[in-house]
Parts: C-alpha cells; structure tokens; sequence
C-alpha cells in the first residue's frame, strides 16, 4: 500500500467562522490576498484562510498544498493587473497564464515617491497598459497604478471605518487619490469633501464618482495644508492616508476637525506608540492603534484612531 503524505507548508493564516468562509474567501482573492497554492484549513467551527502577506488578526498556520496547482512567483493583485516583487519574465508569463482575469502582469521599480505618491512600473506580460478596474465591496473604481496611489491592501480598513461613521457626519478625506475610502464613507456619511493634490488622481475620483452615481461628495484639488483656509466649516472625521509623511499634516488635521471627532491617521511606524506623545500634544486622544499591514522588516503601516479634545 502507498501512503500519501500530504505536504505542510508554515504560512499566515486568517481565522473565520465557518459561516463567514466563502464570503471572506471571495473578498481575499478580489483583493489579490489570498494565497492559492495553498488549501483552506479547518479548525472545528473555524476555517484558516492562507494568505500572501501579513494583516491585522493574521496568526502562523501550517497548510497543506493544494495538489496539482502551480506555485507562482509571489505578486498582489489590483483588479485585472498582477504587481511582481522581482522582474521575471517567465513568472510572469506563468501567472498570466494561470489567471483568466488578469490582462497584465507588472514589475514594480522602487516604492511610491513623490508629493503626487506615484510609483514606476515595467509591464513584463500582457496589455501594455497600468490602467484597471478593482471592484471592492460592491464599487468598481477606475485605477492607473503609475499615475495615483491606490492599495487594494487596504480593502478592509475602508470597511473598518466605514462602521464607525455615522449618518449625520461630515467626513474630509485629506489625501483620497482616486477616491476609494471617500466612495466607501459616501454611502452612511452626510457630506464627504475628497481632497488630492494629484490632477491624474482626482480625474480619476471623478469617474468612480461618476460611475457610483455619488450626490454627496465634493472632489477638491489642492494642497492639503491650504483646506483650512478653503472651507469655513469643521469635520466630524478626518482619513489621513499618507503613511509615508502624514505627520507633518497633523496639525491641520486637527484644525479642520471638530472637538469630539475623529481622525484616523495612517504611518509607517518602527515601534507601539511612535506618534502619541505628538498626537497628545496637539490635543488628542488615542482610542486605538492598530496595524493594518506589514511594509517591511521592522516597519508596518498601522492606523491611528485619534479623538479631538
């Protein structure tokens, strides 16, 4: 008799409700998180769900390897284009193959720069193009990868604060680019003012505003310092979504915003806590600090929730 040994492979893990699997499942793969080589595993009432990368509420797991399936080169998935962390052209060629739904396989050159937060590719296979389309939670938005900043990573984290909003808000996204967390709100807040310094990116807000039949959303192109002098009124929630140098709008992120409200302020950070005592001296409170992803050894995005007092 043969015995068949089945193949485990030690990898991040998110845990459901059984009830929850297929939908979270669903989810993970339209976000490009899901790691498909690798087979769902089963924990009585709970399934674990393998994934490419680490996130928040994600635990070590030890999976078994899907039989038959060809293991690809590790990429992300933003609608119908794979992102490749390494310039192989083959792997690429492998994963246009193995995915009917991608029409692209990009390699990215550097990390996001700029005060326009864009980032270079080199497509490798496919249509030459770094234009898609993402469809998240029901909205579809128009994306350019090399002309606006846009993380399908952060999929959940919309939906996140999206419970917290509340109906009779007035909500300022101070760095929206192509709009996905000002879509996301517009459907529970009042008024949503979305604000980017990048023409490219709010052209493109305009067509997912367009195309979500949005009523109650203003696009704003400017400089995000200069909101305070443009709008007489304060916010009763602020997204800041600039990891990379938000600290330096904090200040005006307190000023347009009410006492009382909230700012949910992104950063890459080294170590718990980086930004409070600067949070605390401009007078706020953290009710919260979470992380919402990995960025690189010893450093991972994570969010801020910051009352105003």
């Amino acid at each position: 008799m043969i015995h068949v040994v089945a193949v485990t492979v030690g990898q991040w893990g998110i845990r459901v409700p059984a009830r929850e699997g297929e939908i979270t499942r669903r989810a993970l793969i339209d976000e490009g998180a899901l790691d498909l080589s690798l087979k769902v595993g089963r924990d009585g009432d709970w399934l674990l769900l393998p994934l490419l990368d680490w996130r928040e509420g994600a635990e070590q797991c030890q999976f078994e390897q899907s039989p038959g399936r060809v293991v690809l080169p590790r990429h992300e998935l933003v609608g119908g284009i794979a992102i490749m962390q390494e310039c192989d052209l083959a792997g690429a060629q492998l994963i246009l193959a193995s995915r009917p739904s991608l029409h692209t396989i990009v390699y990215a050159i550097g990390e996001v720069s700029g005060e326009y937060r864009t980032r270079e590719f080199e497509v490798l296979a496919g249509a030459p193009t770094t234009r898609t389309e993402v469809i998240e939670y029901g909205h579809r938005f128009h994306v350019d990868l090399a002309a606006a900043y846009f993380s399908a990573r952060l999929s959940s984290e919309r939906q996140c604060i999206l419970r917290q909003t509340g109906r009779n808000e007035a909500v300022l996204d101070m760095f929206a680019g192509v709009g996905p967390f000002a879509i996301t709100l517009a459907a529970r807040a009042s008024f949503v003012v979305a604000c980017d310094l990048n023409p490219r990116a709010v052209e493109l807000m305009l067509e997912n505003i367009a195309q979500s039949r949005i009523q109650n959303m203003l696009p704003v192109l400017a400089d995000a310092r200069r909101l305070a002098g443009i709008f007489p009124w304060q916010f009763d929630r602020v997204v800041m979504n600039l990891p990379l140098s938000g600290t330096e709008f904090l200040p005006e992120a307190f000023r347009l915003c009410k006492t009382g409200g909230m700012i949910h302020f992104y950063s890459l950070v080294a170590a718990e806590g980086e930004h409070r005592e600067c949070i605390r001296e401009l007078g706020g409170e953290v009710l919260a600090e979470r992380v919402v992803r990995s960025y690189s050894p010893g450093q991972w995005h994570a969010v801020y929730d910051i009352v105003v007092k």
